[in-house]
């Protein structure tokens, strides 16, 4: 029973590791575990697929712009299909740089100061930013409400003006900088 419950967890948690990595690190896996796994598309085909789907993204948004519907926002060197800024396709990594340095590379001296948001200190910029296109302000993951919630569930220390100031439509970007900065808990 014990060698049982074993497999079983085994399998599970290489289940679970998998699905959390990108489809080449996927794929990489499982070829190496099982036989007869279909190839990758080429990374030609990938970038065609990926350009008709934000294609019809683009039009949708358009569409949504024309009867008035709130816009989100895009990434500059997207919307103008500088895909070359970001994407190498001579990598393994599909990138110009490493990931964690890759919004450095243009977005230079950023962030700065004494007290640095973890996120941002070590490059992990997509942990609250879409590289593309999002429904969101500033290329945010979710609305500006909701997004340090994503991390964040731990008790505020200073829980009862965190309280108020939610039920008054505070964000918390109107107090903290979310990057980081020269003052203590990133305040503004």
């Amino acid at each position: 029973m014990k060698k049982f419950t074993f497999i079983i967890f085994l399998l599970t948690s290489c289940t679970s590791f998998i699905c959390a990595c990108d489809p080449l690190t996927v794929h990489k896996v499982t070829t190496t575990i099982f036989d007869g796994v279909p190839t990758m598309p080429s990374p030609e085909q990938y970038c065609r697929d990926y350009h008709i789907q934000a294609t019809k993204d683009e039009q949708e948004a358009r569409q949504k712009q024309e009867q008035g519907v709130k816009q989100g926002s895009i990434h500059p060197p997207f919307a103008e299909k500088r895909c070359n800024d970001c994407h190498d396709k001579s990598t393994d990594s599909g990138f110009v740089v490493a990931a964690d340095l890759l919004c450095a590379h243009c977005h230079k001296g950023f962030p700065a100061g004494n007290f640095l948001h973890g996120p941002a200190a070590v490059g992990a910029c997509l942990k609250c930013h879409a590289p593309h296109s999002t429904d969101n302000p500033n290329l945010l993951v979710k609305p500006a409400a909701e997004v340090c919630d994503v991390c964040h569930a731990e008790a505020r220390s200073s829980s009862k003006l965190h309280t108020i100031s939610r039920t008054k439509g505070i964000v918390c970007t109107d107090c903290h900088d979310p990057h980081g900065g020269s003052n203590r808990f990133f305040l503004r």
